[in-house]
């Protein structure tokens, strides 16, 4: 059998040992793989027009629902105990070794002089993630929608120059000299320091709780299901947390708890109103209220 795999960027390095170690086993045996990785929209959006894929994992659920929507993925795909999540983890702030302009809050990224890196919310799921973060933060968690708004316009239209389409292009913009501080997963700056990269992360002490889904597709063959089983076992989540993933195991993330807190003010999409609300209020391409924030600052809303 050989199954495709169409994933986001970032968790390409867990992939390269994910699959090699799934081969070793008795379910995985004689199982090879095919792999895409990009963006996660991007993603969504070629496995919608017709790309091969037996397992999806994206970083935002509207980019599973488009494939729900598009008869690909089952509707149940979220009804299993771990609720269609292969991992978590929690935006934060990726900064220079030492760092330098002592970045540790949202407010600080609205410094003077202060450049962010963030991705294109229209291509990128980290990105909306980001965004969605210092949007809580500002309207205490949607509480007052106009002042979180206000953070999110000032932070594109006065500190953010580039928006890379993904959250690994951004990354590698940073790693390459550009910018103060780069809005990002936690696990992004933990994948750059094992890469050898001399760079640190500061978590917000308020923060949004990142969902990473995975589902097998309706036509997948039986071994697709049972790699998504192991990527969730014990021995799948901890190679996820050895590269800085949040583990949806209980077992791993209780063995892994010192490594992963959760800052005082974690909030969740649930408390911002869930996706479907909040992608249609704030991202959609025909009058979102971040996507018009976008079009203002010249940035392409077509992905």
């Amino acid at each position: 059998t050989t199954l495709s795999l169409v994933a986001y960027s970032t968790p390409q390095v867990v992939y390269d040992e994910l699959i090699p170690a799934f081969g070793e086993t008795a379910e995985g045996e004689g199982v090879s793989f095919k792999t895409s990785f990009g963006a996660s929209g991007d993603q969504s959006r070629a496995v919608e027009a017709g790309q091969e894929a037996d397992v999806v994992t994206f970083s935002t659920e509207p980019d599973m629902t488009r494939l729900v929507d598009a008869g690909i993925v089952d509707p149940s795909w979220k009804d299993g105990p771990n609720e269609g999540l292969v991992t978590t983890s929690v935006v934060s702030f990726v900064v220079r070794e030492g760092n330098p302009k002592n970045i540790r809050t949202w407010d600080d990224l609205l410094e003077p002089g202060v450049e962010v890196l963030t991705p294109n919310p229209f291509s990128s799921g980290a990105a909306k993630w980001n965004l969605l973060a210092g949007y809580g933060y500002a309207s205490d968690g949607g509480k007052n929608p106009e002042a979180g708004l206000d953070y999110v316009r000032e932070l594109i239209t006065e500190h953010v120059k580039v928006q890379d389409k993904s959250g690994r292009e951004a990354l590698q913009n940073f790693i390459g000299g550009n910018g103060d501080v780069l809005l990002s997963y936690e696990y992004e700056a933990i994948t750059a320091n094992k890469n050898g990269e001399e760079l640190e992360y500061v978590i917000p002490d308020d923060t949004i709780k990142i969902d990473i889904d995975i589902a097998t597709t309706k036509d997948a063959p039986p071994d697709a299901q049972a790699f998504v089983d192991y990527a969730l076992s014990g021995a799948g989540q901890e190679k996820f947390a050895e590269w800085g993933y949040r583990p949806v195991n209980k077992t791993v993330l209780e063995a892994n708890k010192d490594r992963f807190p959760d800052p005082p003010g974690l909030f969740t999409i649930e408390d911002l109103g869930g996706w479907e609300k909040v992608n249609a209020e704030m991202f959609d391409i025909e009058g979102g209220s971040i996507a018009e924030i976008e079009e203002e600052a010249g940035v392409s809303t077509a992905g």
